[in-house]
């Protein structure tokens, strides 16, 4: 029984924290700036990284899969559910724009791409930004959701996944900050994904002596 009940476990940790070590991985080798020399792999690189991006939100709908009830809970995963589509998209549009039209733009232009890659950098970063707020939320509904589900054994995750949205906003996966960012959700949703799972709050036997009818049995 205890090895049927944690192969699920298992598995769902390596669901949520293999993307953002792999977006890891890739920030070791993502150039730092964008220049003549670097555009075809800053291009490639983002091309690679389009279906990965949207994947991190994983980490969120994993623990919060089953079917939301009329309460409290269920109206923050609906929240947290609306978090994750908004970055998905957001932050597809910033590796969109920024990463592989900019790149291109670059590669094709050189020098004369100043003006261009800097309005696709601004709308970049603006569609980024959004994407990294709407992630916030949603790991803050998500944490809501869970806390009100299982109590205070997901605050660890919560935690160290709100600090990793806040370094995100900014960080995207540049090494270093961005690199440890990463590895901070890995370890953020592998903690949420810990702390869901085992008995809810509500079905928790009573405490001997807090309205446990047998407590004063002798």
């Amino acid at each position: 029984m205890f090895t049927r009940g944690l192969r699920p476990a298992l598995r769902d940790i390596a669901l949520v924290s293999a993307v953002p070590l792999l977006l890891a991985a890739v920030g070791l080798v993502h150039p730092h700036a964008l220049t003549r020399s670097t555009a075809g792999h800053w291009a490639g690189l983002h091309i690679w990284l389009l279906p990965l991006f949207p994947l991190l939100a994983l980490g969120v709908l994993v623990p919060l899969r089953e079917r939301p009830g009329r309460d409290a809970a269920g109206a923050a995963t609906l929240v947290a559910w609306a978090g994750a589509f908004g970055y998905a998209v957001f932050y597809t549009g910033l590796d969109a724009v920024a990463g592989i039209a900019a790149g291109l733009v670059r590669h094709h232009e050189g020098a004369h791409a100043d003006t261009g890659v800097h309005a696709l950098f601004r709308t970049g970063d603006a569609l980024g930004q959004a994407g990294v707020y709407a992630l916030g939320i949603a790991v803050l509904a998500a944490s809501v959701a869970l806390f009100l589900r299982q109590g205070a054994r997901v605050l660890p995750g919560a935690v160290v996944l709100l600090i990793a949205c806040w370094s995100f906003t900014d960080s995207h996966i540049f090494w270093p900050r961005g690199v440890v960012t990463m590895l901070a959700f890995a370890l953020g949703f592998a903690l949420l994904v810990t702390g869901s799972r085992g008995p809810r709050e509500r079905e928790r036997p009573p405490a001997p002596g807090r309205g446990d009818p047998r407590a004063g049995e002798a």
